[in-house]
């Protein structure tokens, strides 16, 4: 792995702490351009970055990487802590993961944060390289751990459809072109993107802002309505329930699920069981299997699941999953996911409609 900085004490410090493991071998950069030419002659499995440095900044360095040669990038900068604008940027460009980093007490700091680093770095590497099976790693949970198993339950009369949305890395901007084809009066929406807590809220706000319909972060006993997409918060687990004829978010703090919180498995199950068959899962770009085994309990329980296809994703690890575990009816590029949950809903509450009516998204 490759370590960019300009602070000689940041990457000595850096290059001590991930070599405790011996399966990292690491190289350093003091800028961009070294970085570049080291890079050409020994490509990393993954970078980490600043993105404060000299005759290049991190994050023009982190478009550089994904256009000419996508490699798991990780963002570790004091920059970070003005602000989530520039940090949201840098996940939008394709970083796995941001690190705040503290202006004074550097050296302490990543001393402490030692596992986080490390955690960070397989995590990156995990996407396209590193076996799951050489990563130590806390036991794997699945929904069960914050939703019990869905059960038949009695049909409780009619109620509006929703549409659950879940994606990992490269999700910023799949969501973004996705939910900004939305019209203003679609179907309530529900999204997990894996993303850290301090950022969710940002996110929202600008899709709010780019967006015909309304985005807004999830709230505990937030109500669903047509025109509204609401995002989970990162750190928490966003989960429906059926009042009536409505539907309500509910948030939930609870372990890890897929190793994630909020879990895209834990909103896809509470989805089949509250909405069944009046529901639409979607399972974007993303590392992992998240989102797999919940898009097939939406899919037994009477929903419309899909998948974006390989060449519309920056990473195909979740919905190569959901494919491979028979979970999805469709499988389409990112730019017709819209259109295609809006009539699949359509289609749901209305049985006599007829499979080859062009319906549009309006």
């Amino acid at each position: 792995m490759l370590v960019v900085d300009d602070s000689a004490m940041v990457r000595q410090v850096m290059q001590a702490i991930l070599q405790t493991d011996q399966r990292i071998k690491v190289s350093v950069a003091a800028n961009p351009l070294i970085a570049g030419l080291k890079m050409q002659k020994d490509r990393p499995d993954v970078v980490i970055t600043d993105l404060e440095m000299p005759r290049m900044d991190g994050l023009t360095f982190l478009r550089k990487i994904m256009a000419e040669s996508p490699i798991p990038v990780v963002i570790c900068s004091g920059l970070a802590a003005k602000g989530t604008d520039l940090a949201l940027r840098a996940l939008e460009e394709g970083a796995v993961e941001v690190i705040t980093k503290p202006k004074v007490g550097v050296r302490e700091f990543l001393h402490e944060s030692a596992v986080l680093l490390l955690d960070a770095v397989w995590s990156a590497a995990q996407a396209r390289i590193v076996p799951r099976h050489s990563i130590a790693a806390s036991p794997r949970l699945s929904a069960d751990a914050v939703l019990p198993p869905r059960v038949k339950t009695r049909d409780r009369g009619p109620c509006h459809g929703v549409i659950a949305v879940g994606a990992s890395t490269g999700g910023t901007e799949a969501l973004r072109i996705f939910l900004s084809a939305m019209p203003a009066n679609c179907p309530p929406i529900v999204v997990v993107q894996h993303m850290p807590e301090r950022f969710t809220r940002a996110f929202a706000d600008r899709l709010n802002q780019e967006c015909a319909i309304e985005v807004s972060e999830a709230g505990d006993g937030s109500p669903l309505r047509s025109g509204l997409a609401l995002i989970a918060p990162g750190n928490l687990h966003l989960l429906i329930h059926r009042n009536d004829a409505n539907f309500v978010a509910n948030l939930a703090d609870g372990p890890l699920v897929s190793r994630h919180r909020p879990s895209v498995d834990v909103l896809f199950r509470s989805v089949a069981v509250a909405a069944g068959a009046n529901s639409v899962g979607v399972i974007m770009t993303g590392m992992g299997d998240d989102g797999a085994d919940g898009l097939r309990e939406m899919k037994e329980a009477g929903a419309i699941t899909m998948a974006q296809d390989e060449a519309s994703c920056v990473v195909f690890g979740m919905p190569r999953e959901a494919i491979s575990r028979g979970a999805t009816d469709f499988v389409l590029p990112l730019r017709e996911l819209a259109g295609q949950a809006v009539r699949s809903l359509k289609r749901q509450a209305d049985p006599s409609r007829s499979t080859s009516d062009p319906a549009t998204l309006g």
